[in-house]
This record gives C-alpha cells, structure tokens and sequence, in this order.
C-alpha cells in the first residue's frame, strides 16, 4: 500500500462492452464508472440483475479486461501489475464449483499450494482459516457433502487461504437459511475488524445494511449512488419516518398534521398515521408535546430512520429488468 493512500481501490472511468455474438451490436455492462473505496471498509454494491454489478467486480479482480478506463487495488494497476493486485486480492464468486472428492482440508491443501503458501507454512494457514470460518468440525468431510452454508464458508476459506487485504464477496449469502446468513454476517464483520477492505454484492438489502459501512447502487451500468448511509440519505433528502397510533378521529389528525411545516406526506393506515419529519430530537418532542395539548390521544409514537430498500425505491433502480 503506497504511503498515505487513504483507498484501497480506485476506479476511474472505467467501461465493459461487449458484442452480442448473433446481433454483433454493442451491450454496455459497466458506463463510465468511478469509485473509491477507502482501506478497511465494507462496501456494499446494490443493484438489480443486469445492472453491471458482477461485471464490474470480476474486472476489479482482474478477470476481465476493461474496455476503457483503470483500476488500482491497494495501488497497482490491475492490468500492468496484475500478479501483484491478485496477491493483495481475494474473490469469491456467486457460481462455483468444488473439487467435491477432495475433503474440506485436502481442498485447501490444494489451494495454499497454488497460492505458494511455503509447504511449511500450510498446516498453519489451513488451521487458521478453518477457525476463522467455524469449520473444524467439517474439516475431515468430502465437500461435497457440505450443505450450502458450509460450502459458502469453505469457499470463504479457500478465498482467505493467502491473506488477502481486498476481499470482493458476490452473492455469498445467496440460497442461505435464515441462520446461515446470520453467522455468514459475522463472519464478515470479524474480516472486517482484522483490516479487510470488503466488497460484497447482494440482492438481501437487510443483510447489507447491517454488517456495511457505505454503498453504492448501480443501475444500467452507471453508479447512481455512493456514499455511507448518512451520505446517501442526505444527498436524496430522505427523512425519518414517524408512525403515530391515535384514537382520535383521522380528521382531526390530519387537519392537526396540516399545520406542521416538518411533516410530509402524511399516509393514514388502520389506527395509525405514518409521515416523513425533517425535525431534530427537540423538535420531535415539541411535536408530541402539541399533540397532546391538541387533545390528540396518542398510543403509539414511534421514529425510524429511512432503511436502504426505501433509499433503493426511491432512486428507482428497482425499474431496471
């Protein structure tokens, strides 16, 4: 890593376009993109099918060359030092297969040895990266009688095997069970708390939203967004969200509403009214405070932050197909 370079990786104007082999025209998977994603963060990369999303994380781990533009990780060039950038990097992909007669340690014997992990060093490593992904007790078992938990953490393992910093992570939680994905979360918190910089794909918003620490949404090849949550949100002037339970006429809530220039768009529901509010703490309480003195009886009063599936709608990327 360069002396004071705050990112681990930089994109510049980089482009993918390929040709349709029956029409022979141009499709643009990835237009004219820049990113910088600083050392030690876990960025989450949102979009839907079709967006570019995979394309550009297989160019980041120099799988496939750019039409235009550059890339540096941990500052080498991805193309002109492409031994280097693969020796800082890590990458997991969405569809993989495993050597399935090869037993979970055997698999990773076999992957230290390609990476050139000295044959002294190996024993260690293999026993290191077990722990880390809680394999230990799979570890004498064929892969392929892995369920698919255990097979997303054996390929976390062999993507570990030689000490990546970058680690670009596509889909890993796709076709998980509810407690698979938890554990798969923490996982990659404690990647994170070693020092990772971590790029990691999804289609399950809520798993992202709790383990990232900035985002970016694609749409058409285009980054339409990047930015930490607070970024984001501010740039597109999303608000939190109040939910008031009342017993009160609906009426004279609204009418009450009306008058209040911080909420907006109010939406009744059954018992209860939902709207965005721009104030402070202190104006949040001075705003229970008037609907008590209003003579409004209040059940429920609730604040909530805008959450990354509103942040996703609201820029629609949700229209691509």
């Amino acid at each position: 890593m360069p002396v004071g370079d705050a990112f681990a990786v930089r994109i510049s104007h980089l482009s993918k376009v390929f040709q349709d082999e029956r029409s022979r025209e141009e499709i643009v998977a990835v237009r004219n993109l820049d990113l910088q994603i600083r050392h030690g963060q876990i960025y989450g990369l949102i979009g839907p099918n079709g967006a570019g999303k995979s394309t550009l994380m297989r160019i980041v781990a120099t799988l496939l060359a750019p039409s235009f533009g550059s890339v540096e990780v941990c500052g080498h060039d991805s193309f002109t030092e492409r031994e280097e950038v693969c020796r800082k990097l890590g990458f997991m992909p969405e569809l993989f297969n495993l050597y399935e007669e090869l037993t979970v340690e055997e698999y990773l014997d076999f992957f230290a040895a390609a990476y050139g992990v000295p044959r002294e060093r190996r024993a260690r490593v293999i026993d290191d990266v077990i722990e880390l992904t809680d394999l230990g007790v799979r570890r004498k078992s064929l892969s392929g009688t892995l369920s698919k938990g255990m097979r997303q953490r054996l390929l976390l393992a062999k993507t570990l095997i030689h000490d990546p910093e970058v680690l670009i992570l596509d889909e890993p939680t796709s076709g998980m069970d509810p407690q698979a994905r938890i554990e798969f979360r923490n996982i990659v918190r404690t990647l994170a708390r070693m020092g990772k910089t971590i790029i990691i794909s999804s289609h399950i918003l809520p798993d992202l939203s709790s383990i990232c620490t900035a985002f970016g949404i694609m749409e058409r090849g285009s980054m339409r967004v990047s930015g930490t949550f607070e970024e984001v949100a501010g740039a597109l002037r999303m608000t939190a969200k109040v939910e008031i339970g009342f017993l009160s006429a609906p009426q004279t809530v609204f009418a009450f509403l009306d008058r209040i220039p911080e909420a907006i768009a109010p939406k009744l529901g059954d018992g209860k009214v939902e709207f965005g509010f721009e104030g402070d703490e202190a104006a949040l309480a001075e705003l229970l405070r008037r609907f008590v003195n209003e003579g409004i009886t209040v059940t429920r009063f609730v604040r909530r932050e805008c959450d990354l599936e509103e942040i996703f709608l609201q820029i629609g990327a949700d229209r691509v197909q």
